[in-house]
């Protein structure tokens, strides 16, 4: 069985974080910064497993679990208001969005 160091683990896990970063700074489409935030949360989860594995404790696969309902609840609460943005301004443009909003703001 070939084992990798936990250093090199970790790197992977930052660097999944650092493309989940990326992606929600560059990408201003609302449904890939959610998808974003999702690796984000994933690479954090991956670090709690490596650490439980490397210490032989259970806690970073309990963590996990905790970790995914969480992101569960994310989602859910975040497609339902990205369902609602979509209604109301009929672009998932988060610039465009705000551009909206900064119009409908100075009409008033």
């Amino acid at each position: 069985m070939v084992t990798i160091s936990m250093e090199i683990q970790i790197l992977f896990a930052g660097a999944l974080f650092l493309t989940g970063l990326l992606g929600l700074l560059v990408r201003r489409n609302i449904i890939f910064m959610l998808l974003s935030i999702e690796i984000m949360l994933n690479s954090a989860a991956l670090v709690f497993i490596i650490a439980g594995s490397h210490w032989m404790q259970a806690d970073g696969q309990v963590m996990f679990i905790f970790i995914l309902t969480v992101s569960a609840a994310e989602v859910s609460v975040g497609l339902a208001l990205i369902l609602q943005m979509y209604h109301h301004y009929r672009t998932l443009d988060a610039d465009a969005i705000n551009r909206l909003h900064d119009k409908k703001e100075n009409e008033k």
